[in-house]
């Protein structure tokens, strides 16, 4: 996969603050924990893809923390316009996203 023409922003001393800070705020990978499954965090996604806009790439509350297996299985769905649910703890399903 080509990387893209904004790949370089997550180089910058200004993402890698913003990142360690989301990743200190909330350790735990979020779409593990609607089945109250605790894993530890290890990417920082955009809720919402950026696509070059500084505003949106900076923006602390467009950020969650995701576990790897989640940011490139299940959100990669959700963002080609696929319906990601999985079954919660009272055995039934919720959607993801």
């Amino acid at each position: 996969m080509a990387r893209s023409v904004w790949h370089h922003l997550y180089q910058t001393a200004a993402w890698k603050r913003l990142r360690e800070h989301q990743l200190a705020v909330q350790p735990l990978c979020e779409f593990c924990l609607i089945t109250e499954d605790v894993t530890a965090a290890e990417v920082v996604d955009h809720r919402r893809a950026h696509k070059g806009d500084l505003e949106l790439f900076h923006d602390p509350n467009n950020l969650q923390s995701l576990c790897k297996h989640h940011h490139d299985s299940a959100k990669q769905l959700m963002e080609h316009g696929k319906k990601v649910a999985v079954i919660g703890v009272d055995g039934y399903p919720i959607e993801m996203g």
